[in-house]
């Protein structure tokens, strides 16, 4: 049975320091000590893995359902848990109920700076976020006095809704005042709350984003337009760095079924979105139009490099707007060592950490 997680974040998201910091390319500082860690070759006895019903978590829906990250994880056993949106997850694995988690850059940020106990060891997805509102807000300048909605306060979306307001000269409060009002709310909620007038749009990930377009709304953003190359991280894989310690062996075999899963989803795309509809399904109650589907789906690149410059920018923009306050210190955050090492392995190209 799917259980979908609603743990309470922490609605400040990070009160915590200003300034920021470049990150470490495929540096392990902040980490245990090199003598403090395990065999190379260590593995669990189990892995506690999360991840959300998104298009955009699509390589962690199609590793878990198609077998593949348990296969490579042999005796080590695999349990998942789904969440609503990053920070529930993030506060997840500050504290301990799971091990691994496919989140986005902004609760991904929040939780490093808060701890240092997590570590982005791969990249899952980019891109495939939009700002979708009604017909007939033709212009940023049309959203004062409006109703939008994110998946949860100082998640990814979040964050990029509130920047993007802030650039333009509109307030919004974390308490949902200002000029523009956000109230953020799981993401099928959204396109219901949308449906029946509730509210006026909603900055949502894929494929709530292209659903929303099918119930009579229209894109006013899309997010690529807004980052260089119209290209940024939407999906991250991380650790707890206690796990990766104890257990290297079992976070490149974690990696191995990500890079099966996305090798799954380049071979058989249709494939692919069947078993992510299929989860969708389970949650929602009903299946995604295979129109609807499609787009959707095209919208997402799946990749494992973490476009790690992104996850920078959206750190400052999280300061920007108050969500992400104090010293962002961002080194050690990645450890790609065991990631270009399988990348390697394969003839493919490394990927860096900033």
């Amino acid at each position: 049975m799917i259980r979908i997680r609603h743990l309470a974040a922490v609605a400040t998201a990070a009160v915590l320091a200003v300034g920021l910091t470049a990150c470490g390319a495929s540096s392990k500082a902040g980490a245990p000590a090199a003598d403090t860690k395990s065999s190379s070759s260590a593995k669990a006895p189990a892995l506690r893995l999360g991840y959300f019903p998104n298009f955009t978590h699509a390589p962690a829906i199609v590793g878990a359902e198609k077998g593949l990250f348990q296969k490579e994880l042999g005796a080590t056993k695999l349990t998942t848990n789904l969440f609503d949106a990053g920070p529930a997850a993030s506060e997840a694995l500050l504290s301990g109920s799971i091990d691994a988690a496919f989140i986005g850059p902004g609760p991904t940020t929040n939780a490093y700076v808060k701890s240092k106990a997590i570590e982005v060891i791969a990249g899952a997805a980019a891109n495939g976020a939009e700002l979708v509102v009604k017909p007939s807000i033709t212009s940023v300048a049309q959203l004062k006095g409006k109703k939008l909605a994110t998946p949860q306060l100082a998640n990814t979306q979040d964050i990029a809704l509130r920047h993007y307001l802030k650039q333009n000269h509109l307030t919004a409060t974390a308490t949902g005042g200002g000029d523009v009002s956000i109230e953020p709310q799981a993401n099928g909620d959204a396109v219901k709350a949308f449906q029946q007038g509730q509210i006026d749009g909603a900055w949502v990930p894929e494929p709530y984003a292209t659903i929303m377009q099918k119930a009579g709304g229209k894109v006013l953003v899309d997010e690529r337009s807004l980052w260089p190359d119209h290209r940024f991280v939407v999906t991250n894989l991380v650790v707890t760095k206690d796990f990766a310690s104890k257990y290297p062996g079992s976070v490149t075999d974690l990696l191995k079924g990500l890079l099966d899963a996305e090798d799954a989803i380049a071979k058989d795309p249709a494939g692919a979105q069947t078993t992510t509809n299929a989860v969708l399904e389970k949650v929602t109650g009903k299946q995604i139009d295979p129109a609807v589907l499609k787009t959707a789906w095209s919208n997402v690149e799946f990749t494992v490099d973490p476009v790690a410059g992104s996850l920078v920018e959206g750190a400052k923009h999280a300061q920007d707007v108050g969500l992400l306050t104090g010293t962002v210190d961002l080194k050690g955050l990645y450890d790609l060592g065991p990631l270009n090492a399988l990348l390697k392995a394969k003839g493919k190209a490394e990927v860096k950490g900033e």
